[in-house]
């Protein structure tokens, strides 16, 4: 096995399994964070191992210390984040730590949240545990973006997502929906469709493309909320998306420009859509689904609603799916023309999907 974690922090012992455990988790533990354990004995080997399954399970500090019974005694936990200390719907980590005989704890990163917040590392420490804090940062960090996103700020982790072609464009002419990308581009939208909380788009998107919103070909444990910003209240009764509340809720987020549009708003939400007044800004609308729990969204489109977004400043990653064609002049452009360019982006990653090429990248750098 391997013990190097080379993904984003370099060498880390034992932490790549601690990382990879930490990974399975991802898309199923919200609003909970992502969290992997591994309990290592005193001669190097791993003894357990386990990772956090989904809210209101044990955490993964217990499932390993479970698999690994009275070889934890003498043993090292390592952990992607400070474990809690807290009486939740699980009890406390930290009590079955030292009760297991642990005699030394290395985690990756300090846990935000106000009920922990240090106090699981002072809880040990007071118990002669001494804890190692920062090895693996990077990516436990990467991996509970949206967690500590919607902790720290109080708003959801937001990800750009856009298909364009060579020269910048989403569609060849205004008002009509342009296939850019490949079925290989395609199947990995949806496999990340499925690791966020909610999707969203603006209602140009609805009224051009009828969109389902939903994952295809992929496992979700837990219904995608479906999100449409929509301040003028366009959003027409018999959209396709309204048609499938069985795949997932959908929320109309729209302003005091529709407070007047009682019957199409009564409409909408007889067809199974929630309706909800905002300030008109995606900051607003973005905090109010923070207080929901929502911790990552994915914006898919269109043109107006990214611009919007991007001028407000809550763009955290921008993921492009890059058609090998051009489009040319008169079609739709990426952020409606505003200055881009992918140079700008932090930690740029760059992927092969089929004919497409995946370009992504941090817009402030990543959390």
């Amino acid at each position: 096995m391997s013990t190097a974690c080379s993904s984003r922090s370099g060498k880390c012992g034992h932490r790549d399994v601690l990382i990879f455990h930490a990974a399975r988790g991802r898309g199923r533990t919200s609003p909970n964070p992502v969290v992997g354990a591994v309990v290592v004995s005193s001669d190097g080997v791993v003894v357990g191992q386990g990772f956090h399954q989904r809210a209101g399970e044990p955490h993964a500090e217990v499932r390993a210390l479970d698999a690994a019974g009275a070889r934890a005694a003498g043993a090292t936990l390592y952990c992607t984040l400070e474990p809690c200390s807290h009486v939740g719907r699980t009890g406390p980590c930290v009590e079955r730590i030292v009760n297991a005989g642990i005699v030394r704890v290395v985690a990756a990163i300090e846990d935000p949240n106000p009920l922990v917040r240090g106090r699981g590392f002072t809880f040990l420490r007071q118990r002669g545990i001494p804890v190692e804090v920062g090895t693996c940062a990077a990516d436990a960090r990467w991996q509970n973006q949206s967690f500590l996103t919607l902790l720290e700020t109080g708003r959801p982790f937001v990800t750009l997502k856009a298909a364009v072609s060579l020269d910048g464009y989403l569609a060849a002419r205004p008002g009509h929906r342009t296939l850019l990308t490949s079925e290989a581009s395609n199947r990995h939208a949806h496999r990340v469709r499925a690791e966020v909380d909610a999707i969203g788009v603006g209602v140009g998107t609805i009224l051009v493309d009828d969109p389902l919103l939903t994952t295809r070909g992929v496992y979700r444990e837990r219904p995608l909320l479906r999100v449409v910003f929509d301040r003028s209240l366009r959003m027409p009764a018999g959209a396709r998306v309204l048609s499938t509340g069985d795949r997932g809720p959908v929320m109309i987020i729209t302003s005091q420009l529709a407070v007047d549009h009682v019957e199409r708003r009564h409409a909408l939400e007889r067809h199974g859509a929630e309706v909800v007044v905002g300030d008109g800004s995606i900051r607003g609308a973005l905090e109010m689904l923070g207080t929901r729990g929502v911790g990552g969204l994915l914006l898919e489109g269109g043109a107006g609603i990214h611009a919007a977004a991007w001028d407000e400043g809550v763009i955290d990653l921008v993921r492009l799916y890059v058609a090998p064609l051009r489009l040319g002049n008169g079609g739709v452009r990426f952020l409606n023309g505003k200055p881009f360019s992918v140079a700008d982006l932090a930690s740029r990653r760059i992927e092969p999907l089929g004919p497409d090429i995946l370009v992504e990248g941090y817009v402030h750098g990543p959390r």
